[in-house]
């Protein structure tokens, strides 16, 4: 992407509108496999020439890079995760 203009970080930070993402699960309730969000991201990343960034591994990997908080409201690791804000 750099050799497009464009920084990685800005540009997935741009999608969310800078903050994470805090998604309200309930104790009990499936987290889902993806959303339109990670639909959209995977889509323009293979526009941009990504291989192998489907729906469900862009949104798992939104999920392990902090981007979307889905820890259930009784998670211990719940209120630490919504504390991460991106570094500027």
């Amino acid at each position: 992407m750099k050799s497009q203009g464009l920084d990685f970080s800005d540009w997935v930070w741009e999608m969310v509108g800078g903050q994470p993402i805090q998604n309200e699960i309930r104790k009990g309730v499936p987290v889902p496999a993806t959303t339109p969000l990670g639909e959209t991201m995977s889509k323009e990343l293979k526009r941009k020439g990504f291989k192998f960034v489907g729906p469900v591994i862009v949104y798992a990997w939104m999920q392990a890079a902090g981007i979307v908080n889905d820890h259930a409201e009784d998670c211990f690791r719940r209120g630490f995760c919504a504390r991460i804000r991106r570094k500027v």
